[in-house]
């Protein structure tokens, strides 16, 4: 197995410490960064928003909506939707980190040889 037909993840100290040092790799952290903290603040806040809400402001959170379905039901259910969308964007954004590491590593590894 040569060099450049190792799986990505099998990375030597040296290439790691290269790879570490490197303005693409500090680049990578920064985008991740940019969406993983806002995306798990935006995900902690809405899930906490419903027991909140339901404790302080029990009235307006019984108010129904349709038949016996109260707006209590209806936010607790847009939880779901919400973890999925923001799942979804992970999964999209995370394709683009990927690709951005595997280009990271494909270049400390030709620097090695």
């Amino acid at each position: 197995m040569t060099v450049t037909d190792r799986p990505h993840h099998h990375i030597t100290v040296e290439e790691w410490q290269r790879l570490e040092a490197s303005p693409e790799f500090q680049h990578l952290l920064a985008e991740k960064r940019r969406f993983i903290l806002p995306a798990t603040v935006f995900f902690i806040v809405y899930y906490f928003a419903l027991p909140v809400l339901v404790g302080y402001f029990p009235a307006l959170m019984e108010r129904r909506v349709v038949g016996k379905i109260n707006l209590a039901y209806l936010f607790a259910l847009s939880q779901f939707f919400m973890a999925w969308a923001l799942m979804y964007l992970y999964v999209v954004r995370a394709r683009r980190y990927d690709a951005m590491a595997a280009a990271i590593v494909d270049r400390v590894r030709g620097q090695a040889q």
